[in-house]
């Protein structure tokens, strides 16, 4: 864990990490914008799930907040090459009953399971990271990135073959207490970690 420390106080002192934090500014502004806007941001985090941020954030971009038929979504997606088009497209078309989802989530006392529980396709990785995306900085992104450094440097034992909701809160809870240590919090640490292993300060 130590030679992890001294990586991610290297990374701080670096100008990636005013990168990092201009991207957290711009997570927070997000509770001054529309249902339509945070809606949007669902549907990136729903495109995430089995493929890479780039490809989901081109697939966003076009979609946008446009209402589109199942059929132009399902198209817009394959255009891009992304996997499971047709579950992607059905998942975001069933969350559209939630289009109101900022006025749920913020009276939300646990937004986690809410979107577990209503959101067809989010499990704790995705609903972590759409509201890590809102502005939410307590939550770990546990991705195969994380979780290869995580292994790397022995925080935890082995790279897990599925992460089953214990698993998950498990190595959420190693690696909220390693931002703790660096002084971080766990949204602010996921991006540095997550250049570390891209070389890009994502969403």
């Amino acid at each position: 864990m130590n030679s992890l420390i001294k990586k991610i106080e290297k990374l701080k002192k670096s100008k990636i990490n005013k990168q990092v934090k201009n991207r957290i500014k711009e997570f927070e502004r997000f509770k001054n914008k529309s249902n339509n806007q945070w809606f949007s941001e669902l549907c990136f985090c729903i495109l995430t799930a089995n493929s890479k941020a780039e490809t989901a954030i081109r697939i966003q971009n076009e979609i946008g907040n446009n209402f589109y038929t199942s059929h132009k979504i399902k198209q817009t997606i394959k255009k891009y090459k992304h996997r499971f088009h047709n579950n992607k497209a059905s998942y975001i078309l069933e969350a559209r009953k939630h289009k109101n989802i900022k006025t749920i989530i913020q009276k939300e006392k646990q937004p986690r399971e809410w979107l577990i529980k209503n959101i067809k396709g989010l499990g704790y990785k995705e609903a972590s990271h759409f509201l890590r995306n809102i502005g939410y900085k307590n939550f770990a992104i546990i991705d195969r990135h994380i979780l290869n450094i995580l292994t790397e440097h022995k925080i935890i034992s082995k790279k897990p073959k599925s992460l089953t909701k214990v698993k998950y809160l498990e190595i959420e809870r190693k690696f909220n207490e390693l931002a703790k240590k660096v002084k971080l919090s766990p949204a602010e640490l996921d991006l540095l970690l997550w250049y570390s292993k891209t070389g890009k300060v994502l969403k």
